[in-house]
């Protein structure tokens, strides 16, 4: 890793860049309209009291070149907090450069410190930065499937009443 290389902690003034970072990373993922948060309930949801999710930003000397956003679960089997990384993403032409272990070198810097016990992410199975993480000791899951429930399913679920479960 270069020494001009810098990770440090996403701050509100950062919403935008992190907002432009989600939009590139989306647009990446063939999703570029899936990106609903702004700059304001960015800076909103993440730089209150209790925030909802966590950043880190490297930079490049005074360029930002990539960032890792995160939120928190927690593990009954372990009794301790986790980090899942949401997004994580480095400009194209820093690939390869060390950013991307800088960026999951400081949330596991932040987790041992913390006393949290995993990072969790989920990778894309196209995409080519999975061999990456598992030379960091990520290892796949093979035997557990990531679900998501949303929009109008999520809706009819909320609608079921005690009686009806």
């Amino acid at each position: 890793m270069s020494s001009d290389l810098v990770v440090r902690d996403a701050t509100a003034a950062d919403a935008s860049l992190l907002h432009r970072f989600s939009v590139a990373l989306a647009t990446y993922e063939d999703e570029p309209d899936a990106v609903r948060a702004t700059p304001e309930t960015l800076a909103r949801d993440g730089f209150v009291a209790n925030p909802q999710f966590g950043a880190v930003i490297a930079e490049r000397g005074a360029t930002a070149v990539g960032f890792a956003l995160f939120t928190f679960n927690y593990s009954v089997w372990s009794g301790a907090r986790g980090i899942f990384v949401e997004d994580i993403w480095v400009e194209p032409a820093e690939r390869r450069g060390g950013v991307a272990r800088a960026l999951l070198a400081a949330l596991a810097r932040a987790c041992a410190a913390r006393g949290y016990k995993r990072i969790d992410l989920n990778v894309l199975d196209w995409n080519s930065a999975r061999g990456f993480y598992e030379t960091l000791g990520f290892r796949w899951i093979r035997n557990w499937l990531p679900y998501r429930l949303e929009g109008e399913s999520l809706m009819r679920l909320a609608e079921i009443t005690s009686s009806q479960d």
